[in-house]
């Protein structure tokens, strides 16, 4: 593991992350960000899925919006500090074109007039894995990398913070999301940023290249402001999780394996108790596959529920959701009339 540190507080133009609006108009790098944001990150790959994610934590409003970028079976950048924006996707183009994350960066570094004051970080998808901690980046300021990931900080209130994401990220197993989140969780535990916490983001893609840059997204959730923004990301990741395996279920409903989709299914439900998008959905999916039977009992559920969910019954035959067939309608409605109907003293 390489670890970088820089411990020395430079002028107030050396801040950590700014939203740069004037940037964009202008050449790379030009426009020198005038207000500060601190911030940690982790960019990383999962060796075993090819998975390529971001993960930040920060005092700033929205740093979702400007720190993670990453594009599937390409690579993952997290631009920070006094933050140029454009290092996400002029970054993952140089990745896509064939550059490497270290060529990628480094080509990156050469045209921005205001590098010093930059905290960058590339991996891409043959696991190498670049990054930049400018001169006069605030401290506590570090970097560190292992193989597949780099964990970079600034504006820390304790200077081990990256040691500490690092050996986390790095000891922990299970699925690359879970692992992004307990980097960003160590290093709260450690101080993380001294002025506090606001907001989070993570997003993680495929390994598979895509046709269009903005697929293949597995996880892709922001915490905007927010008095605990781990714990909200943390919640947001499982009910992620939990549609994704509808997803899976849906998948499995089209190549007519309704054992699995069952199983697949409720494991969704199971990780998000009371959804009750799930369970109408679950029913639609059963029905529109000629499982009517099976599905009733969670029709049921979801007119339970939410009485509203009959309304959009009969509207989905015209939308191909239903087959259009006034007897499968009818008898789903049952279902709901006799949800409603009071019960016998």
């Amino acid at each position: 593991m390489r670890l970088v540190c820089r411990v020395g507080i430079a002028v107030l133009a050396s801040a950590c992350l700014c939203v740069n609006a004037a940037s964009a108009a202008e050449k790379f790098g030009d426009v020198a960000p005038s207000r500060p944001v601190a911030t940690y990150s982790i960019v990383a790959i999962d060796e075993h899925t090819g998975e390529l994610g971001v993960a930040v934590q920060s005092h700033w409003f929205s740093v979702g919006s400007i720190v993670t970028w990453a594009e599937a079976g390409v690579g993952a950048v997290a631009t920070q500090a006094f933050a140029e924006p454009s290092y996400g996707p002029d970054g993952l183009e140089l990745m896509r074109k064939g550059k490497s994350a270290d060529k990628a960066l480094a080509s990156l570094l050469r045209k921005d007039s205001n590098e010093s004051i930059r905290q960058v970080a590339f991996v891409d998808a043959d696991a190498e894995v670049a990054a930049y901690t400018g001169k006069n980046v605030i401290g506590y300021a570090c970097d560190a990398q292992g193989f597949g990931f780099s964990v970079q900080a600034n504006l820390m209130e304790d200077e081990g913070v990256c040691n500490a994401m690092a050996a986390a990220f790095e000891h922990s197993r299970g699925d690359l999301a879970s692992r992004l989140l307990l980097a960003l969780e160590t290093a709260e535990a450690h101080g993380g940023d001294l002025r506090g916490k606001r907001s989070a983001a993570i997003l993680v893609v495929d390994g598979e290249r895509q046709d269009e840059p903005w697929q293949g997204h597995k996880f892709d959730l922001r915490v905007e402001d927010n008095p605990a923004p781990l714990d909200e990301l943390k919640r947001l990741v499982v009910m992620n999780k939990a549609y994704n395996l509808m997803a899976t279920a849906d998948a499995y409903i089209a190549a007519g394996n309704i054992e699995a989709a069952n199983k697949t299914y409720s494991d969704a439900m199971a990780m998000a108790p009371g959804n009750s998008d799930m369970v109408f959905w679950r029913a639609v999916s059963l029905a529109a596959a000629g499982e009517v039977d099976q599905s009733l009992p969670f029709f049921k559920q979801a007119f339970a529920d939410s009485p509203t969910w009959k309304l959009l019954i009969p509207r989905l035959p015209a939308a191909v959701v239903l087959p259009d067939d006034p007897a499968l309608i009818a008898r789903i409605l049952a279902v709901a009339e006799d949800t409603e109907a009071p019960e016998t003293p």
